[in-house]
């Protein structure tokens, strides 16, 4: 299993639908230029949980997949080992680049505090 980074490379806020439903400003949360490391099942300290549920099955087939495949069935991504995923807010989405990482996970990292 290999390490995944994630980075933060986008953020949106649609104005309309915060008017609509009492949303203030975007994600509170991430900022793009932010990166965090997976082992490929964990989710990294500080990461937003409703983010993470969004995207964690995409980390973990990533972490477990050869570098130079194509993920998924080839119609997605056309860069090996690199997934674009975002979280599931509807009016301020955060958008990810998962990369698969050449280092590989070690059974020490799992239990690390």
């Amino acid at each position: 299993m290999y390490k995944v980074k994630i980075e933060v490379i986008k953020t949106h806020f649609d104005e309309e639908l915060a008017k609509e439903y009492g949303v203030e400003g975007a994600c509170p949360i991430h900022k793009v230029g932010e990166s965090f490391i997976s082992l490929g099942f964990d989710k990294p300290q500080g990461f937003c949980d409703e983010a993470w549920k969004a995207i964690y099955q995409y980390v973990f087939a990533l972490a477990h997949s050869d570098k130079d495949s194509v993920f998924y069935f080839k119609d997605w991504i056309k860069k090996p080992g690199v997934a674009i995923n975002s979280c599931n807010d509807g009016i301020r989405p955060v958008i990810f680049k998962l990369t698969r990482l050449d280092s590989k996970a070690q059974t020490d990292d799992f239990y690390k505090e």
